[in-house]
């Protein structure tokens, strides 16, 4: 007959596990805005860039 899992085992895991999901969420939260932001700041770069290139062409 096979031992169950020990009760010791599962001690205090559940609450580190839950923290450093938390933490993990808190960070995804986080680079996910940093890309957007970055991603909508070189877009809009690159549309005042066309509009800039798109003034100076001769008419």
């Amino acid at each position: 007959m096979r031992p169950g899992p020990s009760r010791r085992a599962y001690s205090g895991k559940v609450s580190e596990l839950k923290s450093n999901s938390e933490e993990w969420k808190a960070r995804g939260v986080f680079l996910r805005v940093f890309v957007y932001v970055f991603a909508t700041h070189l877009f809009a770069g690159f549309i005042w860039l066309l509009f800039s290139v798109g003034g100076h062409a001769p008419k």
